[in-house]
This record gives C-alpha cells, structure tokens and sequence, in this order.
C-alpha cells in the first residue's frame, strides 16, 4: 500500500517538520488578515508587522499536531483555529509590551510594535488582531458539518483568552509586580503556579485541545490533550523564565534580564535554577505519559514537548 502523505511526513526530523508547519501557517496568516480597501492601510501594516516578525509559532503547530495526532490528515481542518490562536498570541505580546505593561522594547529580535507606530496604533493592532481571530473560528472552515466543533473551539479559545486566563494571568503579573497601585500581592509557589496556569497555559490548553476538538476527537482524547499541554505550558514557562537569566538578546529575540530587573516572581528567583530545571523535565515526563495514556504518541505531540524543554529561545 502506498503510505500517504502524512505517514511520509513523520519520517522527517522534527526541525523540517517545525519548518514546513510554520510556513504553512505563515503562508495561511497571510490569506486570513485582511488587506486594504477592507482596512486602513495603517492598520494592515501595523498588524503584518508584529504577525510576521517571526517566532516560534508554537501554538499553531501544537493546534496542528494535535489535530494530528486524533487522525492523519485532520489538521487541515484545524488550521483556521490555528492561525486565530496565532493572531490572539500576538495581540498579547503586543499589549504586554507597552509602556503601561511590561514597557519593552524589543521583541523577537526587533523594535516592539509600540517603538515604531506609537502606543495607540499599536492597541488599536492587538485589538484588531483579537477580533480578527474571532471572527475567523465563527467563519472558518466554511463546512456546516463541522460548525458544532467551530463553535466548541470558539468557546475554548475566548475563555482561555479572557479574564478567566490569559487576560486574568496578566493581571495577577501586574499585581505581583506592583504596578497595579494598591493591589499588590505577593505569590509564593502556588500562586506562582496558578498566574502562569492563565497567562500562558490556558492557551497552550486552548491550542491542543482545539486541534484535537477540530478533528473529531472524543472526550477521553481531548481531556488527554488538555493534561499533556497544561504540563506543557507549565514547563515552558519554567524555561522561558530560565532563558531570562541564561540567555541572550540576540538569541532569545527579546530583552534578557528583564524579570529581575521588575522584580518580577519567577520559577528561578523562587526555587532556583537547578529545581526549576527539574521541576520543567518532570512537567514534561507528565505531557508524555497523558499522550501514553490516551494513545495519543504516535506524532509530533511527545518531541514537541521535548523541544519546548530544550529549547534556547
């Protein structure tokens, strides 16, 4: 029997496949954004300029091989939801970086969007970007036998989206940080743990769980893919925070140092450098076993989660 194409796929190397996947992904990015006369030339340029700036793209991926991973050959159908988390990913680094939040100025290896085009074009992209990508999970794939899963993926990516995650961890970062005037509060490894759980887990969760809801999958698969990415998300925060006292700029992309030098609670300023290198391969142990569990192994879903340990930026 001749193999298709997604069994050929997985005999390449995890880099090739990284690459092939962002380019997809970039290459969708591109047709989904709207382009003037449907917008403002402004508003078209601020976006593509924070959008296609580069990264990782480590959301969509993980929609996509998570989809996956339930059935070969079912991302297709994940990757409006995938580029839609994509756009919401970006809309927050967007926001994070503006003087009134984290106030940085570089951001994967360039000037924030803020630095160029002024603080107000700049919210006015991140809010673009996050209407943008709602409006794409309502629309996208145009199938009436998929709009239940488009309107359960919807639900996902708004909640892990909103004061309830991402938005909610922020908060709580702000408040840690003290520049929530007269909300601080001091977090210690559980509240550490719980701000990180929505600033970045939830739509770490919201992404695999989209791929897999988005392929068809049943409860059992998708509880397992949201405890193997809530693992996930857990260990890469941990790293993230260690490449802020370990790297570089020129190789993370942003400006290294930065948690400290807020004062800012982090996994290494709380237990050290060493524990949190354990606590990160025990979170990823976690990830791998779920995926065992729910025979979900068989992909790309167990070296991603290998890679976001390892990784150096």
């Amino acid at each position: 029997m001749t193999p298709s194409a997604a069994d050929v796929a997985r005999t390449e190397p995890l880099a090739a496949f990284l690459a092939r996947t962002r380019a997809r992904v970039d290459e969708a990015l591109e047709r989904y954004l709207p382009r003037p006369p449907a917008c403002p030339p402004l508003m078209s340029e601020a976006m593509r300029y924070s959008v296609f700036a580069g990264g990782k793209r480590f959301r969509p991926i993980l929609t996509l091989a998570a989809a996956d991973a339930v059935a070969r050959g079912a991302d297709a159908a994940a990757l409006p939801a995938a580029c839609a988390i994509e756009l919401i990913h970006t809309y927050s680094l967007i926001h994070d970086d503006l003087p009134a939040m984290d106030n940085d100025t570089l951001r994967r290896g360039r000037p924030t969007l803020h630095v160029v085009y002024g603080d107000g074009i700049a919210i006015l992209a991140g809010d673009g970007l996050q209407a943008e990508a709602f409006a794409l999970l309502a629309r996208e794939p145009d199938d009436a036998a998929l709009a239940g899963r488009r309107l359960r993926v919807l639900q996902l990516v708004a909640e892990a989206a909103g004061s309830i995650g991402m938005v909610g961890g922020q908060a709580i970062d702000l408040q840690a940080a003290g520049q929530a005037p007269g909300n601080r509060v001091e977090l210690d490894a559980g509240g550490l743990r719980g701000m990180h759980a929505r600033k970045t887990g939830a739509l770490i969760r919201a992404s695999a769980m989209s791929g897999a809801v988005m392929a068809g999958a049943g409860e059992d698969a998708v509880r397992a893919a949201d405890r193997y990415a809530a693992d996930l998300g857990l260990a890469f925060q941990i790293v993230d925070d260690i490449l802020d006292v370990e790297g570089e700029a020129g190789q993370l992309g942003k400006t290294a140092g930065k948690d400290a030098a807020a004062a800012k609670p982090t996994y290494p300023a709380l237990f050290g450098l060493d524990r949190s290198r354990t606590l990160a391969a025990e979170c990823i142990a976690r990830a791998h076993a779920a995926l065992e569990e729910a025979r979900l192994a068989d992909g790309w879903l167990g070296a991603i989660a290998d890679w976001i340990l390892h990784r150096k930026s």
